[in-house]
């Protein structure tokens, strides 16, 4: 266990010892009610941190495979080829603007009506 797992344990149980104390004080008080809420936040505490246990559990047994692996490897290639590609493009377009801007002539953008 990590030191981060053995944290959560003793806080669950002060979380828990809390809770059982201070609904036995409330019954013997007799404080249904109130001895009901302790109740409820021990189930509660308890149940919380062991869903939490069980999530932690699962997601350390997921390892990806050699397959997903290689299909990752192969979606990160297509990005990078994408964006290289789109880079071309942007070059391409700002050399074409510059082009025309030297010529002295508009883009076909610059030669729509204003908007009124």
């Amino acid at each position: 266990m990590s030191r981060r797992s053995n944290l959560w344990l003793a806080g669950v149980a002060i979380f828990a010892i809390i809770n059982l104390g201070g609904g036995g004080y409330a019954v013997a008080m007799g404080e249904q009610l109130h001895a009901a809420s302790h109740v409820a936040l021990l189930l509660l505490g308890i149940g919380g941190y062991l869903v939490w246990r069980r999530a932690r559990a699962q997601r350390e047994t997921l390892t990806p495979t050699p397959a997903a692996d290689g299909r990752l490897e192969y979606l990160q290639q297509s990005v990078d080829a994408m964006a290289l590609e789109l880079e071309r493009l942007g070059e391409k377009q700002r050399f074409s603007d510059k082009l025309q801007a030297e010529r002295g002539q508009a883009s076909p953008l610059n030669k729509l009506p204003p908007e009124e």
